[in-house]
């Protein structure tokens, strides 16, 4: 565990994001352009066809029921258009991107908790790193007292 290795992961996972967020702007805007599509289709169709098949129907049938058949035709093209335009993006892109993004959030979660080991295992023991470098000067202290003579402790009095 160490700084590149979770500099990595976290690039991964900001590719990754980036990825499925393209993937999912893209499907948004095919899909807003052809819902617009469907919406000049369906207000065309309100106006030329069915100007054009009212005339020719109302010959046929009366006025009403060419209308009313008219009507019904244009909104079920206008409603397969729509169909078809809210249908999901890419599984297989999306699902790659998503593996890689749960790939990645899995390999941070591990450096983290190798992290979390180190630090507290040093947070357990504190002392232990500390205590080498003061045991040093203070055994030589130690030492340097039990080895003094008796005289030199009794002259300052």
């Amino acid at each position: 565990m160490n700084s590149e290795n979770i500099a990595r992961h976290l690039r991964a996972l900001w590719r990754a994001d980036r990825i499925i967020a393209d993937i999912r702007l893209r499907h948004l805007l095919v899909s807003l352009g052809m819902k617009a599509f469907a919406a000049l289709i369906a207000a065309f169709g309100l106006l030329m066809l069915e100007l054009a098949a009212y005339f020719a129907l109302v010959q046929v049938w009366s006025a009403i029921v060419a209308a009313a058949a008219l009507g019904a035709i244009n909104f079920v093209i206008a409603a397969v258009i729509f169909v078809a335009a809210s249908r999901g993006p890419a599984a297989r892109e999306l699902a790659l991107a998503n593996d890689i993004h749960d790939s990645a959030i899995d390999a941070l979660q591990s450096e983290a908790q190798g992290l979390h080991a180190e630090v507290s295992g040093f947070m357990r023991h504190p002392l232990e790193g500390a205590l080498l470098p003061l045991l040093v000067p203070l055994l030589t202290a130690i030492v340097r007292q039990l080895t003094r003579p008796k005289a030199s402790k009794a002259e300052p009095g």
